[in-house]
């Protein structure tokens, strides 16, 4: 973590939950940006050693409450809170600090579909300026944003590979079918009854189903991609174990394509960037290849039914899905290397 008079004064509200907790990990020793405050209401006034024992190594802040905390001093605050409660936070900022929301709440732009998923908008001013930042096809807009609304985890793993796809024209954009499975820590940290052991263990569920927020995020972004509207058939799952999602996704090829010109398309539109790799046929991506990195991993497979192919995207929820998405929003709109704090190599096993 970065103490010089030049550095990033970061701020981090609701470190207490696990996408907060994986902002602090990866900020603490970011060569750039200090931490100075974390925030974390129902644990305010602990050490966040006391709620995360893995992070007891690093000189961290004292968690405060939000209301303690001079925001206008910092100039960069990551907001790692539920949705509906950022809108009014980001509205009483300084314009001059930027904003990199884990939450859903800028994600989407049409403000009556926002509302018909996650309940009134209280920012709509703010909209209209915030940045979808999905780094890889988002990154010039990145740059130049104040605001910029993270995406989430299942968008992520879907978008990264298909958008390229549907702007070359080499898939339909009806009859997608993106089948995703997620690790339980995507479902938070707070006490759940679903969510115990004896619920998630030996066995796996779908939920949401043809009615999950992630869904609409997914469309919106493919219909940027495509240049017109997409509808998709999403269904997430959970799996039992902590981090990491797998989406596999059913597309119908167009215009000639085959599934060896899908790979190769991805494999062109990815070759330079540093978290995002095409794997070689037949190589199937797993989660347990990513695990603890910022890293995207997606194969291409020809379908034995005529016409169609399959794609496996697979990130770590945590880091690509959330809080490495959100640090590499943030070096690009500081300027420094994008790479810079997400450096570190997947574990395995």
């Amino acid at each position: 973590m970065a103490t010089s008079a030049n550095a990033i004064k970061t701020a981090i509200l609701g470190a207490s939950g696990y996408t907060g907790a994986e902002l602090v990990r990866l900020l603490a020793h970011h060569p750039s940006a200090e931490l100075r405050a974390l925030t974390a209401n129902s644990h305010a006034g602990k050490e966040m050693a006391q709620v995360f024992p893995h992070l007891g190594g690093v000189r961290l802040p004292r968690l405060e409450k939000i209301e303690n905390v001079a925001l206008d001093a910092m100039d960069v605050v990551f907001c790692a809170l539920p949705h509906g409660t950022t809108h009014e936070v980001v509205a009483a900022l300084p314009e001059r600090v930027k904003v990199v929301d884990l939450s859903p709440d800028f994600r989407l732009f049409d403000i009556p579909t926002y509302e018909d998923y996650y309940g009134a908008h209280k920012a709509p001013d703010l909209q209209a300026g915030a940045v979808y930042g999905l780094t890889e096809l988002m990154r010039d807009a990145v740059r130049g944003a104040r605001l910029v609304a993270n995406p989430g985890c299942y968008p992520t793993s879907a978008i990264l590979a298909l958008a390229p796809l549907l702007a070359a024209g080499q898939v339909e954009d009806e009859g997608i079918i993106i089948d995703s499975k997620s690790g339980v820590s995507g479902a938070g940290r707070a006490a759940k009854e679903a969510n115990l052991y004896g619920e998630i263990a030996e066995g796996i569920h779908a939920y949401g189903i043809a009615s999950h927020r992630h869904a609409p995020e997914i469309e919106q972004e493919l219909g940027r991609a495509a240049g017109h509207a997409v509808t998709v058939n999403f269904t997430p799952h959970l799996m039992p174990m902590s981090r990491g999602i797998l989406s596999t996704i059913y597309v119908r090829l167009a215009n000639g394509a085959g599934a060896d010109d899908l790979r190769a398309t991805l494999a062109g539109r990815y070759d330079a960037e540093p978290f995002v790799r095409v794997v070689p046929e037949g190589t199937a991506p797993a989660t347990r290849h990513v695990r603890g990195s910022n890293h995207c991993l997606i194969g291409v497979f020809a379908d034995r039914l005529p016409g169609r192919a399959i794609l496996v995207s697979v990130i770590d929820n945590l880091v690509k899905g959330a809080s490495g998405q959100a640090v590499q929003n943030m070096n690009l709109q500081f300027g420094v290397p994008e790479t810079a704090g997400l450096e570190q190599e997947p574990l395995f096993p």
